[in-house]
């Protein structure tokens, strides 16, 4: 009886070795598929990457050239508004005897406006006097 309880038991480790050896084929099948999916993913993620790699760079790029671009736009209109309030307070020095003359003419001009609407209206008026005037 012992030696059939051998046997049962010689029997059950010969079939836990077999599962056992099976199971390790399968991992290492596995393991083999898994390698190959990895090696095609790589494969077909590497252009994908490159890719991308490539547009980062140009973005980066592009990014350090616009900021360059606004900051002598900046420089540029700083620099005319400098020269512009450097003009505004100049002109009032140069134009000051000139302004008071513009303003002579411009009165002068006045003047002249009111000598001639004055002269206008005194001749409508001879004309309505005129009894031949319509």
């Amino acid at each position: 009886m012992t030696d059939l309880f051998l046997g049962i038991i010689a029997l059950a480790v010969m079939v836990m070795a077999a599962i056992q050896v099976g199971a390790l084929i399968f991992a290492i099948r596995t393991v083999r598929r898994m390698g190959t999916a990895v090696d095609r993913l790589e494969r077909d993620l590497r252009p994908i990457v490159e890719n991308l790699e490539a547009l980062t760079a140009d973005v980066a790029r592009a990014s350090n050239l616009s900021v360059a671009q606004m900051e002598r736009a900046d420089r540029l209109f700083g620099d005319m508004a400098r020269r512009a309030e450097s003009l505004l307070s100049f002109l009032p020095g140069v134009l000051g005897p000139a302004g008071k003359g513009v303003a002579f003419v411009g009165g002068l001009k006045a003047v002249i406006a009111a000598v001639r609407e004055v002269r206008r209206v005194s001749r409508s008026r001879k004309r309505a006097a005129r009894p031949d005037a319509s």
